[in-house]
């Protein structure tokens, strides 16, 4: 028993809905391409589980985020896949693959063939029982990594109401669950390791800001120690988690937020891993030419920081998707994935872009106790990244510009003087002429040695249609983001 497709996507995501999308952007025919999903729900935008799903009142609920309202464009319900002949196989694991005669077999015992293979399978919540901690599988005890997650966290926060909440982690789902769950009147504690939160990607500065943000809405936070084990009830729910440090919290939620990994065991032994992932090269191609991998499982080169990197956040997702369909029906006209990374959060009132890399020193301007403030990551003279909060569509784009650009920089201070307006200033000129060299900055001799000024120079000459694309890419990228963190719609 067995079905054959050209394409096929194994993988309900974010990264498979968008590559569906882009599939049927290029003129797919009909009965040509499947998604096989473990879920039972079509692809939707992970981001809104732990922002507007939590909301208490008029919380998201699908249909209204599935694939491709992230980016602002249309909604990809069931019957838009039906309508365009896409297979849906929902509710359905895979249980082995065999890269060589390009096959699938499910747990139904359906085999399933096809010409073009997209991992897009994601990365799964790291348990607690991998760290030698026993939950007991307690109702109270919750991760958050996909919509049956998201219903479980629901009910024991409304059954929950006024009582201590203890979240496990300080990255992305312990800092948005956190804000979600005060939102929900609960009293919480957020733990972890390290000695601020986002520790991967904030400086001690940028995250002491928010800290004391947090703080101020009545979150607590226990750095430098993990949790060890909980207390239980006679019905098996855990009522306190103990500490390492010898301190004991009263609990009536738990939720756990300590890492992923992706999810590549079906292709251990056959494609090349790296960095945990499976690598690709610059068209989303693993090792096998017919199989390409996209979003989380992807370890793929990032041209501008001249590294092959594992990137975990649903931009990257969304745009290596397109990317890998592009490949495979066009690849004479696709060229090199040549993506910024880019990360983003928005939290209460709050909302941050990062772009490019956190390597070398970094330089923070801006009032901290303000609404508007930044940082750019200087590394051997070079910027290399930047990160603003509560900007401008127009602030937004022009530090992603920036950091694509890359400009030389030779006065830290002075950096630090200008602050936004030396990305706006980048922005703000013309592009150069083959070989040109950009200088940037004002006062004394205006140039790169130019007294009183800050020397500012391309670590590349500049051709006019490279700077062109950059300067479309940075301002789509942002564009978006400002969007999705400005929209009414509360996901």
């Amino acid at each position: 028993m067995g079905r054959a497709f050209v394409y096929v996507i194994i993988g309900g995501g974010v990264a498979g809905g968008y590559a569906a999308h882009e599939f049927v952007k290029r003129g797919v025919s009909q009965g040509e391409l499947c998604i096989i999903s473990e879920e039972t729900v079509a692809p939707y935008e992970r981001p809104a589980l732990s922002k507007g799903y939590l909301l208490p009142e008029d919380p998201a609920r699908l249909p209204s985020f599935h694939c491709c309202v992230g980016s602002n464009e249309e909604r990809l319900a069931p019957k838009w896949y039906k309508e365009n002949g896409i297979e849906l196989i929902l509710g359905t694991r895979v249980k082995s693959a065999d890269v060589r005669r390009k096959t699938l077999l499910t747990a139904t015992g359906e085999t399933i063939s096809y010409k073009y293979l997209i991992i897009a399978t994601g990365a799964r919540a790291l348990k607690l029982e991998e760290f030698g901690v026993n939950a007991l599988d307690a109702t109270n005890v919750c991760y958050l990594r996909d919509l049956a997650d998201a219903d479980r966290l629901v009910d024991v926060i409304q059954s929950s109401s006024g009582g201590n909440a203890v979240v496990i982690g300080g990255g992305y789902i312990g800092m948005e669950c956190a804000a979600s769950l005060v939102i929900n009147k609960l009293n919480v504690t957020m733990v972890f390791p390290e000695a601020q939160c986002m520790a991967r990607l904030f400086t001690p500065k940028i995250a002491n800001y928010y800290e004391e943000f947090y703080q101020s809405k009545g979150i607590k936070f226990i750095k430098g120690t993990v949790l060890t084990s909980f207390d239980f009830n006679s019905d098996g729910k855990v009522t306190a988690v103990n500490l390492r440090d010898g301190t004991k919290l009263p609990a009536d939620l738990v939720v756990i937020g300590i890492g992923i990994r992706p999810n590549t065991s079906l292709f251990e032994g056959q494609l090349t891993m790296e960095k945990g992932g499976i690598k690709v090269n610059g068209k989303m191609q693993s090792s096998n030419a017919s199989v390409y991998a996209v979003g989380d499982v992807a370890a793929f080169p990032v041209r501008i920081v001249s590294d092959t990197r594992r990137l975990e956040h649903v931009d990257s997702a969304r745009k290596s998707a397109r990317h890998a369909v592009s490949a495979i029906v066009d690849p004479t006209n696709t060229g090199e994935f040549d993506y910024l990374p880019f990360f983003y959060s928005r939290v209460f009132t709050l909302s941050w872009q990062f772009y490019g890399d956190n390597s070398g020193e970094a330089v923070h301007f801006g009032e901290f106790d303000k609404t508007t403030f930044g940082a750019y990551w200087v590394n051997n003279g070079v910027l290399v990244g930047s990160f603003l909060e509560g900007g401008t569509k127009e602030q937004y784009e022009a530090m992603a510009l920036v950091s694509r650009v890359k400009p030389r920089v030779e006065d830290l201070g002075e950096l630090e003087r200008l602050g936004l307006e030396f990305a706006l200033s980048v922005k703000e000129k013309p592009s150069p002429a083959a070989g040109e060299i950009i200088v940037v900055g004002g006062g004394g001799g205006g140039g790169a040695s130019g007294g009183g000024g800050v020397g500012v120079v391309v670590e590349k000459p500049l051709y006019g249609w490279h700077a062109a694309a950059g300067v479309i890419v940075a301002a789509s990228i942002a564009a978006f983001a400002y969007w999705y963190g400005r929209r009414r719609r509360r996901w």
